[in-house]
């Protein structure tokens, strides 16, 4: 095989590869069925319009809404306004002079709604409201995975019941998130008096959020590297993983070794490195036992402005199909049709659910081990197996090295098995060549 066709061969050898990393800036595969739900629920009509309640619903299995938390924007279809709200507040009143007696809440045509502090007055309250505009990803979580608030509603046509909010939008942690139209839905029912008798709202409308990590950010934040205790050879995060930025002495784009300025103000700001990632998700092997296989997880801060809470690391490995045990964070399997064995991990409470910003003494981390069952029909470190398929820090897409930089599996590194077939097989020869030499030597006497 000639250099080029070698060229041509390892290039479609990491096309699957190369097409994964590009199709999930628009569509995760391992969630397929991630979304945030906005839910308009109508309780009741009033002389001028209506009361209804607003439900932000996280399906993202592993995707959460960190701080600043949400923000959430329509454009009113007519002229309404709001009259009051509970468990929220828009965050600007807008222009209300028309109004001589009762002011309303606000008079924006396009209202931003924010989360109330979970300190908020028992007055200004509603029922699953005030977390701060934080959304837990469903599999962690499913009881903090919603928010929801009351609002009030007036200045509707005569006779009219409302129309739908137009151009909805959705800000969670920033962009991303892009929401289709208002849309009619089968009448939300919920239970009452301990469950024993359901009521029905009197209309509902839904809009679907979905989320593209390409819309929020054109490089990654996150980038993984691999060790092996049978290789000294680490494989780093590929450089310029999540950008290129030169090393600035006035520290405006990343801090270099040796340089830290008194007063930090950027967030963005983040220790120089080869990858330039913000976080760096290290996967080692430590060691192989008859039964068990052990790994070592670690995930590393480079950001400088920047703590990261009740993170989450989600890890595609065909050794989570066994069973297995973290010993320092929490751990759930995802069940996903189509895509097996994915494994996720989060902080415990009191413990380790801040991964630190970096500061002069180094980088902030986390770090677990982890115990997998072996599975005799398709455990291997050849080949690369022992590394995983993909790995998402908060759910984003971490950059991984390509497959050929894998740290290999020296041939002093085969197992018992293969070395005494290779030793019978030398004995073998070796016989066969004493055989050979004492036939020569016999015919050679004649």
């Amino acid at each position: 095989m000639n250099t080029t066709t070698s060229r041509v061969w390892r290039y479609f050898q990491l096309l699957p590869f190369i097409m994964i990393c590009r199709f999930s800036d628009c569509y995760d595969p391992l969630d397929p069925n991630g979304s945030i739900t906005v839910i308009f629920d109508t309780l009741k009509y009033t002389h001028d319009g209506y009361v209804a309640r607003v439900t932000i619903q996280n399906n993202y299995q592993y995707r959460h809404v960190e701080e600043p938390g949400w923000k959430l924007g329509w454009t009113w279809a007519k002229n309404e306004v709001i009259w009051s709200m509970a468990g929220a507040f828009a965050i600007q009143q807008g222009n209300c002079s028309s109004f001589n007696y009762q002011v309303p809440h606000s008079c924006k045509p396009d209202p931003v709604i924010v989360d109330l502090m979970s300190d908020a007055p028992a007055q200004n309250r509603s029922d699953g409201c005030c977390r701060g505009g934080i959304l837990s990803s469903w599999a962690i979580n499913p009881s903090a995975s919603y928010s929801s608030f009351k609002i009030t509603v007036g200045n509707v046509e005569e006779n009219c019941t409302g129309s739908k909010p137009l151009n909805l939008t959705l800000a969670a942690s920033g962009p991303g998130y892009t929401c289709g139209p208002v849309m009619d839905s089968s009448p939300t029912v919920y239970s009452v008096i301990g469950g024993r008798r359901e009521e029905q709202v009197l209309r509902t409308w839904i809009s679907t959020c979905t989320y593209s990590s390409y819309v929020a950010s054109k490089t990654p934040i996150c980038c993984v590297s691999l060790s092996t205790f049978y290789n000294p050879t680490i494989t780093s995060c590929p450089s310029c993983s999540c950008g290129c930025r030169v090393a600035d002495p006035l520290a405006t784009s990343c801090i270099s070794e040796g340089v830290f300025p008194s007063n930090l103000l950027d967030i963005d700001l983040i220790h120089c490195t080869d990858h330039m990632c913000p976080l760096r998700v290290h996967w080692h092997i430590m060691n192989i036992y008859v039964s068990h296989w052990r790994v070592k997880l670690t995930v590393s801060n480079f950001n400088y402005g920047k703590d990261y809470s009740d993170w989450n690391v989600l890890v595609q490995h065909p050794g989570f199909g066994q069973p297995s045990t973290a010993f320092s964070f929490n751990s759930t399997i995802i069940p996903t049709v189509g895509v097996p064995d994915i494994a996720l991990f989060w902080g415990k409470a009191f413990h380790n659910t801040n991964i630190l910003k970096a500061d002069k003494g180094g980088v902030g981390s986390v770090t677990t081990e982890i115990l997998l069952q072996k599975d005799s029909s398709s455990f291997t470190l050849g080949n690369g197996w022992g590394f995983p398929r993909a790995i998402y820090f908060n759910g984003e897409n971490c950059r991984m090295p390509l497959p050929d930089t894998f740290p290999m599996l020296p041939n002093s590194s085969l197992n018992r098995r293969t070395s005494n077939f290779l030793f019978l097989l030398m004995f073998s020869f070796y016989l066969s060549i004493q055989d050979v030499l004492c036939v020569l030597n016999h015919f050679s006497l004649l």
